[in-house]
C-alpha cells in the first residue's frame, strides 16, 4: 500500500531529517519526495510504500501528529487512492 504524506508550516532546521528518521524507525519507505519554501513556509509532498510497516496505520497516522506538533507543522498521511480522489480534476 502506498501513501501520500504531506507536512505544511514555518521552515525550520531538521523537518525532513526528524520525519524521515520517524518513517525508517516505522519501515516505511520513501519512494518520492518534494519539498520546497515558500517565503518562510515550508512545504514537503513524500510518497511512501507502507508495505513494510508493522504497526497499525493509525498508529502511525498518531506519530506523524504528534511529531507535527513538536515541529510546530502539519503532517497528514493519506492512503493514495484518497488523495487521487481528492485531487481530480
Amino acid at each position: 500500500m502506498r501513501a501520500i504524506i504531506s507536512v505544511i508550516g514555518v521552515d525550520q532546521r531538521g523537518i525532513i531529517a526528524e520525519v524521515s528518521t520517524l518513517l525508517a524507525d516505522e519501515k516505511v519507505n520513501i519512494l518520492d519526495i518534494n519539498q520546497t519554501i515558500l517565503n518562510e513556509y515550508f512545504t514537503m509532498t513524500m510518497l511512501v510504500d507502507l508495505e513494510g510497516l508493522e504497526i497499525p496505520l493509525e498508529d502511525l497516522k498518531k506519530e506523524l501528529k504528534e511529531k507535527g506538533e513538536k515541529l510546530g507543522v502539519s503532517i497528514k498521511l493519506q492512503h493514495e487512492d484518497i488523495f487521487r480522489s481528492m485531487h481530480r480534476i
